[in-house]
C-alpha cells in the first residue's frame, strides 16, 4: 500500500514539476514529511480508497423481486443470444465448407449418383441432391406420375431449399425480439428503481445531494445493462442474415444446376 502510494505521488509530483505549477522547496518537503509520518500515507491512501456502495452487487442486494427478475431476464436475453449466434455460426461455417466441397468434387463426377456420394451425409447440398434424384427416380410409379417431370423435380428440390431455409433462420427471431426489448426491460428496471429510491428518500425526509445521486444512479445501471444486451443482438443479427443470404445463394445456384441436369437426363441419369 505504501509502495503504491508512492509511486502515486512521485508520478504526480513529477507532472507538476514539469509543468511548472510545483516548486522544488514544497517537492522536498512533501517527500520528507511522506517518508517520516507513515500515517500520513495511511491518510492519504484513505482518502484515495473510494467505495461505489450503488454498484450491481448492492442493487442485487437491495433489489426486490421486480429488480432481481429484471436483471436475470437480462442475464438470460443476453446468455441466449450469444448462444444463437455461435451455434448459427457453426451451422453457416458447416455450410459454406459444405458449398466448396459441392464445387470441387460434384460437378467432376461422371454421374449424379457418383457425385451425390462425394458430398457428406448431412451436407445440405447432398439433402437437396437426393430430394431431387428420389423425386426423378420414383416420379413415374405413383400418384405424381400425372404431374410432368420438370415441375415434380423442380417442387421437390423447392422444398428441400425451404427446409434448408428454415433451419439456418431458427432463432434469428429470438436476436431481433432481444435486440428490440432488452431496452426497454433495462429501462423497466430503471424507472421502478428510482421510484424505489424517491419513494424511500421522501419516506426519510432527507434530499440531500448523496441521498438522491446514489440510488438513483444504481437504477440507472438497469439501462446500461439493457444496452449492453441489446447491441450486441443486434449486430449479431444483422451479420447472421447477410450470412445466411450468401449461403442460400450458393443452394440455389446448386439446387438450379442440379433440376437442369435431372430434366435434361431424365429419370435415367438419377440411376445411373
Amino acid at each position: 500500500m505504501h509502495l503504491t502510494l508512492t509511486l502515486t505521488l512521485t508520478l504526480t509530483l513529477t507532472l507538476m514539476w514539469r509543468s511548472k505549477t510545483l516548486k522544488l522547496p514544497a517537492v522536498f518537503s512533501l517527500w520528507a514529511l511522506l517518508g517520516s509520518q507513515p500515517a500520513f500515507a495511511q491518510a492519504v491512501t484513505a482518502t484515495l480508497t473510494v467505495t461505489n456502495p450503488y454498484g450491481v452487487e448492492t442493487l442485487w442486494a437491495q433489489g426486490d423481486f421486480v429488480s432481481r427478475g429484471t436483471l436475470i431476464t437480462l442475464l438470460l436475453m443476453s446468455l441466449g443470444s450469444w448462444y444463437i449466434g455461435v451455434v448459427k455460426l457453426l451451422e453457416q461455417h458447416r455450410v459454406f465448407k459444405d458449398g466448396k466441397e459441392a464445387r470441387a468434387h460434384f460437378w467432376q463426377a461422371a454421374s449424379v449418383l457418383e457425385g451425390r456420394q462425394r458430398l457428406r451425409a448431412d451436407s445440405a447440398f447432398r439433402y437437396i441432391a437426393d430430394e431431387g434424384i428420389q423425386a426423378a427416380c420414383h416420379h413415374e410409379d405413383s400418384l405424381t406420375q400425372a404431374i410432368d417431370l420438370p415441375s415434380w423435380v423442380g417442387m421437390s428440390m423447392q422444398s428441400a431449399y425451404d427446409d434448408i431455409a428454415d433451419r439456418l433462420g431458427t432463432g434469428l427471431a429470438f436476436l431481433a425480439t432481444v435486440g428490440s426489448t432488452a431496452p426497454f426491460v433495462g429501462l423497466l428496471g430503471t424507472v421502478w428503481g428510482i421510484y424505489h429510491a424517491l419513494t424511500a428518500i421522501g419516506v426519510s425526509g432527507q434530499a440531500s445531494i448523496d441521498q438522491v445521486a446514489g440510488p438513483v444512479g444504481g437504477a440507472l445501471i438497469m439501462t446500461a445493462i439493457g444496452l449492453a444486451v441489446a447491441v450486441p443482438a443486434v449486430l449479431l443479427y444483422n451479420w447472421l442474415v447477410r450470412r445466411n443470404k450468401s449461403a442460400m445463394t450458393q443452394l440455389r445456384q446448386f439446387s438450379s444446376k442440379l433440376q437442369m441436369v435431372l430434366i435434361a437426363g431424365g429419370p435415367a441419369s438419377a440411376r445411373s
